[in-house]
């Protein structure tokens, strides 16, 4: 399945965008909170804040309305659209980054931002069209993996990308080279046509997502199940927000740590990926969910648990060697 036509194309396709999308991420934000910035009009903690609601805010605003699109077009033409947005973005990144303009790339993450939303309802609803009804779990499990695999790689770069002599220079090569590659990779996707009646497509996206909740709500199983993604996406995307200051500031720690922090929550991802397409024998098992709701809130608090002491020089910083 894995390497078949209708699957590796845009397996290659979100990966690339994954990966593109939280290099650019975090090299704004270890950009912002490791390099003393001066001309900021905000505090690099209101920054940091800022720019994960800068991110996050077009999953709310558009996401229903992503969803009529994606049930009404072809998913292969519109991933490739979305691809070309990406290339465009990314390389106004580029030039912001070579220019060191914060504020320009605060909007321009929300722009992709906008495009990882409107990306995201075709990513899933394509794997019913594209596999058996019997790879439906595995090839979730290889989506998530590859998404979190990604974010980890994107991470792990944007450290070693910033730290490096150039980085600015090489951050800006980064993203626009993966952009290009993601749009090339899409135009291998077979056409996956619209299935059932055609609607016509309007812009809704307030009222749109109050009705996309009230039918949802109208399913008991899939209504748990999007509260269940929506907390555990939350939860995540919290952690990958607050680890550069958490570091810096409780872990007395440099932006190699940070990588390593976001290294191992993603590794963890992806290895309870493979777990749960195990215990759940290759069926959807919803009695999964409350383990990993457990899971999630003892290893939480006993994160907490672990922070270390102040150590006694108070202008030390851990290395990776020096912090492992």
């Amino acid at each position: 399945m894995l390497l078949t036509k209708r699957f590796l194309p845009y397996f290659a396709t979100q990966c690339l965008g994954a990966l593109n999308d939280n290099i650019y991420k975090n090299v704004l934000l270890l950009l912002v909170t490791f390099s003393q910035v001066k001309d900021l009009p905000i505090s690099v903690d209101m920054f940091v804040n800022l720019a994960a609601g800068v991110f996050i805010l077009p999953f709310f605003l558009f996401s229903a309305h992503a969803g009529v699109v994606a049930d009404n077009m072809d998913k292969a033409k519109l991933i490739r659209r979305l691809k070309l947005l990406e290339v465009i973005i990314m390389f106004s990144a580029a030039i912001a980054i070579l220019s060191e303009s914060y504020m320009m790339m605060l909007l321009l993450l929300f722009l992709t931002g906008s495009q990882s939303a409107y990306f995201g309802p075709v990513k899933y609803s394509l794997l019913p069209q594209a596999l058996k009804e019997d790879e439906l779990v595995t090839g979730n499990a290889w989506v998530e993996m590859g998404t979190f695999l990604s974010i980890l790689v994107g991470t792990l770069s944007a450290g070693i990308l910033v730290s490096n002599e150039n980085g600015t220079l090489w951050s800006a090569i980064t993203v626009a080279v993966l952009a290009f590659a993601g749009y090339l990779s899409s135009r291998a996707i077979p056409a996956l046509p619209p299935q059932g009646v055609i609607e016509k497509i309007r812009f809704r996206p307030l009222s749109g997502t109050w009705r996309s909740i009230k039918k949802a709500r109208q399913t008991p199983s899939i209504w748990m199940a999007i509260l269940a993604i929506s907390w555990f996406w939350f939860l995540g995307a919290t952690y990958l927000t607050q680890f550069p200051n958490f570091a810096k500031l409780h872990l007395h720690s440099g932006a190699t740590v940070v990588s390593l922090l976001l290294g191992m929550f993603s590794i963890g991802i992806a290895v309870g990926s493979f777990v749960c397409e195990r215990f759940s024998y290759g069926h959807v098992e919803l009695g999964l969910l409350p383990f990993g709701v457990l899971g999630l809130t003892i290893f939480g608090v006993d994160l907490l648990w672990a922070i270390p002491p102040a150590p006694v020089d108070a202008g030390f910083v851990y290395g990776l060697k020096a912090f492992i």
